[in-house]
């Protein structure tokens, strides 16, 4: 009997997150003597909790082609909700709706916490005797998915679309910075990154020859705000301007952010940020250069702008959902398609599997070697590493009266067969 496939989203977007859905859903429209209808968990596992299925099947097939061109997740939406080990009962009905709606293929698209969840429903499943295969979709634009060894996956689905984002908004930068110097010297951008410094580090992407007066630090490299400003008033001196790229992670003191029900900490949500405090202290102290520092902090722009999508990340994109898809097919649950590189100058990469609990209990690292001895800049061997991921081109947008043509799916949903549920952690807010 034909069973049915359900992929859902969770955490942050990507400017190609819609194009590993695409990949997924006309992957299996592929196969309609194997797989039933193709539903989304609308805003991620707290949709499929509510049995509130968004029917992919009944869309248009111009409507799915045109995901591979829509950010971030507006298309399916995605969600923060964490289902936790102790929260049983979320887990109970999880797999009820997946046995309700004949479901047989659970895919979901996220990063570690999701390829935890996905490998516990189909544990669950498959001990209560049913058929259900648990398979993952890997996406961060973090780059942190993985080990450090890039032999769990080279790189994610979103991270070079962030890496060109950072190419060319650093080179916008510089000659702005170039034109405003003699009053503004100092321009302090700040890059999204926890803990892990792949976003700023491609600002380097921008510039891979070394001639603009441009640093960067990484929350790795472990400077202390008062580090950082002596490098600054160091190239004022030698360049007369600097053009800064700072990680949202970097330690300049106590910012006052929160924390997502990840247990992450949300710096876009911080009372003051790094590149804000940066400033001030320039400011406050002086420069060694006439005029002042000034300062942007880059947010959600840079996972939901459709024109900075590198064109070999929305192909990758695309293959990742498909192979998921293959590996349901072939009986192969409880692993997460993967993306290795082959060695050599020729960038070319295969897709292949992985455990989803090796990604459960794996944590990437940026590697030390990869930062220079100064701290304030990346290596060559980065730029290697992240050049191929940028592609050659821009990504070609569709464009109606003057508007970005994007994704836009009708709202049939799937029948529900279930009582209305509450998720456990929305009940303790009430």
């Amino acid at each position: 009997m034909k069973k049915n496939l359900l992929i859902a989203q969770s955490g942050g977007p990507s400017p190609v997150i819609n194009s590993s859905l695409r990949g997924v859903v006309e992957a299996a429209r592929s196969f309609p003597d194997k797989i039933g209808k193709v539903f989304a968990g609308w805003h991620g596992i707290e949709g499929v909790l509510k049995e509130e299925l968004l029917d992919l099947s009944a869309q248009d097939e111009d409507e799915i082609s045109l995901l591979r061109n829509t950010p971030a997740a507006g298309a399916i939406g995605t969600c923060r909700y964490k289902i936790k080990s102790n929260q049983k009962e979320d887990f109970d009905r999880v797999v009820d709706v997946l046995k309700a709606q004949n479901v047989g293929y659970f895919l979901y698209n996220g990063g570690n916490d999701s390829m935890d969840t996905a490998n516990k429903v189909a544990k669950l499943a498959q001990e209560r005797g049913l058929d259900i295969l648990g398979l993952g979709v890997p996406k961060t634009i973090d780059n942190d998915v993985g080990d450090s060894e890039f032999k769990v996956i080279d790189h994610t689905p979103g991270y070079g679309s962030v890496a060109k984002y950072w190419s060319c908004i650093v080179q916008n930068a510089d000659e702005e910075n170039r034109g405003s110097y003699p009053a503004d010297p100092v321009l302090v951008l700040q890059a999204m990154g926890r803990k892990i410094g792949y976003i700023p580090a491609a600002a380097r992407l921008a510039d891979p020859k070394r001639e603009m007066p441009l640093l960067i630090f990484l929350a790795e490299g472990g400077m202390k705000m008062e580090e950082m400003a002596d490098k600054i008033n160091a190239m004022l001196v030698k360049r007369g301007r600097a053009v800064v790229v700072v990680s949202e992670g970097c330690d300049v003191g106590d910012l006052g952010f929160t924390k997502d029900s990840f247990g992450h900490a949300q710096f876009g949500a911080s009372q003051t940020t790094v590149q804000q405090a940066l400033v001030n202290y320039l400011n406050a102290n002086g420069i060694k250069a006439k005029g002042s520092a000034r300062g942007q902090t880059f947010g959600t722009d840079q996972r939901d702008t459709a024109i900075y999508a590198s064109t070999v990340d929305l192909d990758e994109a695309y293959r990742v959902g498909q192979k998921a898809v293959m590996l349901g097919l072939e009986g192969k649950g409880g692993f997460m398609s993967t993306i290795l590189r082959d060695p050599g100058i020729i960038y070319n990469v295969r897709y292949d599997k992985v455990p989803l609990e090796v990604v459960a209990n794996s944590e990437r690292t940026f590697p030390a070697n990869w930062i220079t001895n100064d701290k304030s800049d990346v290596t060559d061997e980065f730029v290697a590493y992240a050049r191929p991921l940028i592609g050659e081109d821009w990504a070609s947008v569709p464009v109606v009266n003057g508007r970005q043509r994007f994704a836009r799916l009708k709202p049939v949903f799937a029948d529900k067969k279930l009582p209305k549920y509450v998720p456990e952690a929305d009940r303790k807010k009430k």
